[in-house]
């Protein structure tokens, strides 16, 4: 981590460029400090009710309200439960996007928190238990607190301000199509008015209150791979009279490991490949006839990807073929390489600085995770950042991460992503001002 260590009044002297000065950097902390408790209270309700992709009526519904009463432009029903919010500031200027995305996960909490979720929700067909395992809870109350502060400081705004509240970020049910950002997209959401810039933040395990991100890739791409076996069935006890599929997809994923391992320049960049289930028969003295794994595939390049593919497709579909089984290889739910544009990237490093205090890491490593905010980061220059939010009690790499039943993190990090958000939305629309 690199920490600088500057007062607000000195960090502000560091923009280059930037029409923001210190009174505005003061102005700025002291509105994210009186709406801390707001935003802490916030996120709570959002974290006991918790709702998956496409399914977040309640979430939308506050939001959408919040929104409302501040005097923004309305916009539900995006990409079926998003929210798009627009403040048009007293001085005319550029436009400038933030994103925060609203869905939980299919995963049963054990936190133990007072407002620990008990909600429960359909996925594919199924009742599951639903938690914000991944933090999404606190990025909706983090620019819910930032539309606040900005409905306040309208008449010194110069430009236009939208707000993106976005469903599905964790993806879409089997078989539901295009969804989250890229539907949001799709529908125009960066096209009226049209956005100059976006940006976005995600919480995590990291160092309190430190901001960290990397120029270019930063979040991998994703894809859904499916590989539907097809055999024939026989007895247990006579694997030779049939197609022992089980043992084809065993040797299937030794040879996938080996494909990322062995078959790849490691040092070029990172390859995963994952193959995460396996659905087959009904009985254990039964051989089946067909055979269904999926996992996932990350990479960092679009040629990669391209080329990882072939070789997944290539080594199911010959393996199969010695083990005298078919092999339908399909890969579905892809989400783009997460890149930072490098002109933004460095205009708004004096910017975090002044957020944060200095507390910075402008040099983050990969994250082999994926994040649909690619989507929108393709259409128009934009920025993604990390906030640590680790919790005290836990040393750097002991603390729960994303996705786990037992994630959480430190409230007070909250302050710090509102006044990253607003400050990268003034700066920015000052910055276009003085152009």
């Amino acid at each position: 981590m690199r920490v600088v260590n500057l007062g607000l009044a000195a960090a502000a002297v560091l923009v280059s460029g930037q029409a923001a000065q210190a009174a505005t950097t003061e102005e700025i902390a002291a509105a994210a400090a009186k709406i801390q408790p707001k935003v802490v209270t916030w996120r709570r309700d959002f974290h006991q009710h918790p709702e998956l992709g496409e399914q977040e009526t309640r979430t939308a519904a506050i939001v959408a309200k919040h929104l409302k009463d501040l005097g923004f432009e309305v916009r539900t029903g995006v990409a079926k439960t998003g929210v798009v919010g627009v403040l048009k500031g007293g001085k005319p200027g550029g436009v400038v996007a933030l994103r925060a995305d609203m869905d939980g996960l299919p995963v049963e909490e054990k936190t133990g928190l007072p407002f620990a979720s008990k909600a429960k929700g359909m996925w594919e067909g199924k009742e599951v238990p639903v938690m914000h395992a991944c933090g999404h809870d606190t990025h909706v109350a983090m620019l819910m607190g930032a539309a606040e502060i900005m409905a306040g400081m309208k008449d010194q705004i110069q430009g236009t301000v939208v707000l993106i509240f976005q469903p599905a970020e964790e993806g879409m049910q089997a078989g539901a199509g295009i969804g989250g950002a890229e539907l949001m997209v799709k529908e125009g959401v960066l096209e009226s008015p049209k956005v100059d810039a976006v940006f976005g933040i995600h919480i995590g395990p990291g160092e309190p209150g430190t901001l960290n991100w990397r120029s270019g890739g930063f979040y991998a791409s994703v894809d859904r791979i499916t590989i539907k076996l097809k055999g024939r069935q026989t007895h247990g006890a006579r694997p030779w009279s049939g197609v022992d599929l089980s043992s084809a997809a065993a040797e299937m994923i030794t040879a996938l490991n080996g494909v990322a391992a062995r078959q790849l320049d490691v040092a070029a960049s990172p390859t995963i490949i994952t193959i995460a289930t396996i659905h087959g028969g009904v009985r254990n003295n039964i051989i089946p006839e067909d055979l269904v794994m999926e996992g996932t595939l990350r990479t960092f390049s679009d040629e990669r990807n391209k080329d990882v593919k072939a070789r997944i497709s290539k080594t199911v579909t010959n393996i199969a073929a010695v083990w005298g089984a078919t092999a339908e290889v399909g890969f579905s739910g892809f989400y783009p390489v997460t890149y930072n544009d490098p002109a933004l990237t460095k205009w708004a490093e004096p910017s975090l600085v002044r957020a944060t205090g200095g507390k910075i890491e402008p040099n983050g490593d990969l994250v082999t995770g994926a994040e649909d905010f690619s989507f929108f980061a393709q259409k128009v220059p934009g920025l993604y950042l990390q906030l640590g939010g680790r919790k005290a009690q836990y040393k750097a790499g002991e603390s729960p991460v994303n996705h786990s039943p037992y994630f959480d993190i430190d409230e007070k990090v909250l302050e710090t992503g509102v006044k990253a958000h607003v400050t990268l939305a003034l700066d920015y629309l000052d910055s276009k001002a003085a152009k």
